[in-house]
């Protein structure tokens, strides 16, 4: 059985591996015979490329497509890199902000005492504050567990100490060893001044 002929291999010239990488269109990449120009420092319209690409060089900027597959395509003058770098910033601060929000672990004991149930309501009112759900678990170990109500009352306690930043998804329940509870961040509202006087 005869094999089909191999495809030829890539081309290797190093221009064109980089055009092949580059996202946009650039400059001498730009092949059509005519581009319409947008942006500032000219004059909108359509223009023949070569044209073009003068006026970006006058500049000391870069003939950029924006829009491939507009009639003529679309162009921009202007700073290839900086655009890039603007373009990349902005795609990180989106991603920042679409960032999901993690689930935070608080872990106490039916013995946690007042010092330690503060320090630890704190960080929690912290990462609710920032966005993050808060997981609280009380772990009971061997005979401990005799004290479920203990970790419940302390959960309660938590709860209502948590009444400001977390809302409470459900009553503290069983999960093998331990007592959890979730609390979800409270949606951020601008508090209004009360004018009263004491």
């Amino acid at each position: 059985m005869a094999f089909p002929p191999r495809p030829p291999r890539g081309n290797f010239n190093p221009r064109f591996r980089r055009e092949q990488q580059q996202e946009h269109r650039t400059n001498h990449m730009i092949r059509v015979p005519q581009v319409r120009l947008v942006g500032d420092n000219i004059e909108v319209g359509v223009y023949p490329t070569q044209e073009a690409m003068k006026m970006a060089q006058e500049q000391g900027l870069d003939l950029v497509e924006i829009s491939p597959n507009a009639d003529p395509p679309v162009c921009k003058i202007i700073d290839y890199n900086k655009f890039l770098y603007e373009k990349k910033k902005k795609e990180k601060e989106m991603k920042a902000k679409s960032k999901a929000s993690e689930v935070k672990e608080i872990r106490f004991t039916p013995n946690t005492d007042d010092h330690d149930f503060d320090f630890k309501a704190k960080h929690a009112e912290k990462f609710l504050k920032d966005g993050n759900k808060v997981k609280a678990y009380v772990q009971f170990k061997g005979r401990a567990i005799q004290f479920k109500e203990r970790g419940e009352l302390l959960l309660l306690k938590f709860a209502e100490r948590l009444n400001e930043s977390g809302v409470l998804e459900g009553m503290p329940k069983m999960e093998g060893k331990r007592m959890l509870a979730i609390w979800a961040p409270k949606p951020q509202k601008k508090k209004e001044k009360s004018s009263k006087e004491g």
